[in-house]
């Protein structure tokens, strides 16, 4: 590498050892890679998805077509046993199930919906995992979806996890295209075939009442980071490919309060504070062009500095009720208040 050190600790190099105009060279860190994957080419009671290479963790992507009622519970290693625990939310209704024979990883509400799922995979501890749901609870801007977070563990400690099987719990089928990806992640990972491609990285420069990631590539699945740094008090809303129509419905929870819905709306509503702190956002997307778009979002802002002052937060699903398009276009308006430079948007895809 011909790598050269200057005054003021400056290093410079050739675009050689840097990459094609500049780029950068290929990671070799790992990342979260797809291990398996299950799409259903006509519908059916089960998902499986067989074959999984032992890794450390997951994230598992469920798009979930209904046909009739249907409910996609999970299990491991098609462990059918009593063997499975969890603890749940469904629209900010609790409780806890004990001695189960499944995983619950959907709401019950037999309606389509997307679920994000993380599981922790080591053969000598019971295997734990998160659940995040959202369900479109039937067609258009007028219906709320439903959310459901769920705290599971499969009580198995001499197995690795090697297969996923989701059953449907309910009385119908999973529609085609109903598909389940699993990726995994391992720390000694080295690979360079990351799931997640970036699709955009955007910076603001001055202040302004707008962050987007621009025209992005259509991708199947959207993984959406952003840091909101207000220049005063401002109120944070999404859209998608410009569209100020009234197709978005929502529903959210405020600091573990009870739920509260948006239907028809001209936007998502994402901050609930509408403060000057910090902001932020962490949202997954299934973005099919002929389905509806359901989102599930997590949001933090810290309303002042110091470990004095406890966070705020918020727990979202949404829907964009388009089913003709995919999102191509991510814009995060103020309808109050600048942003300031240095607000920053991350868009990551995968199909």
């Amino acid at each position: 590498m011909a790598i050269t050190y200057h005054a003021g600790r400056r290093i410079q190099g050739t675009s050689t050892d840097f990459g094609t105009a500049g780029a950068g060279i290929p990671a070799v860190s790992g990342g979260w890679k797809e291990v398996g994957r299950t799409t259903l080419g006509s519908a059916g009671t089960t998902i499986d998805v067989s074959s999984i290479p032992d890794k450390r963790y997951y994230m598992v992507l469920v798009d979930h077509i209904a046909s009739g009622s249907s409910q996609p519970d999970c299990r491991f290693n098609s462990d059918s046993g009593s063997n499975y625990s969890y603890r749940w939310s469904n629209d900010g209704s609790n409780g806890t199930s004990i001695n189960q024979t499944n995983i619950k990883s959907s709401n019950g509400w037999n309606t389509s919906e997307f679920n994000v799922n993380y599981i922790s995979n080591l053969a000598s501890k019971e295997k734990l995992t998160c659940f995040f749901a959202c369900s479109n609870r039937g067609a258009g801007a007028g219906t709320a979806p439903s959310r459901t977070e769920v705290a599971n563990k499969w009580a198995n400690t001499s197995d690795v996890i090697s297969s996923m099987n989701y059953v449907n719990g309910a009385g119908g089928s999973f529609d085609t295209g109903t598909e389940c990806v699993v990726l995994g992640f391992d720390p000694d990972d080295t690979h360079t075939t990351n799931f997640w491609e970036e699709l955009a990285s955007v910076e603001l420069g001055s202040a302004g009442a707008n962050i987007g990631s621009g025209t992005i590539t259509a991708k199947k699945y959207l993984w959406i980071q952003t840091l909101i740094k207000p220049a005063a008090a401002c109120n944070v809303k999404i859209t998608f490919n410009s569209d100020t129509g009234s197709n978005y419905v929502d529903r959210y929870s405020y600091n573990g309060g009870a739920d509260s819905t948006r239907t028809s709306q001209s936007n998502m509503s994402l901050d609930l504070s509408g403060n000057n702190a910090l902001k932020f956002y962490n949202l997954f997307i299934v973005n099919n062009s002929a389905n509806e778009k359901l989102i599930i979002g997590h949001s933090v802002d810290p309303t002042a500095t110091g470990a004095g002052t406890a966070p705020d937060r918020a727990e979202h699903v949404a829907k964009w009720v388009n089913t003709s398009a995919q999102i191509t276009d991510i814009d995060f308006d103020s309808t109050s208040g600048n942003y300031a430079a240095g607000s920053i948007i991350k868009v990551w895809g995968s199909d």
